[in-house]
């Protein structure tokens, strides 16, 4: 069976990982409000 969206890790590493996210203004507001409610930041791995 094969589902219908694989991306690879890498792929969505790049575009919604801490280090893109980290990459932009908007981002870094995110991860700030993320924290804020007490949100552990590092666990995007799949």
């Amino acid at each position: 069976m094969h589902y219908p969206r694989r991306v690879s890790r890498i792929k969505r590493k790049r575009a919604i990982g801490f280090r893109a996210r980290m990459r932009t203004k908007n981002g870094r507001k995110m991860m700030n409000r993320k924290r804020r409610l007490g949100r552990s930041l590092n666990v995007a791995d799949k």
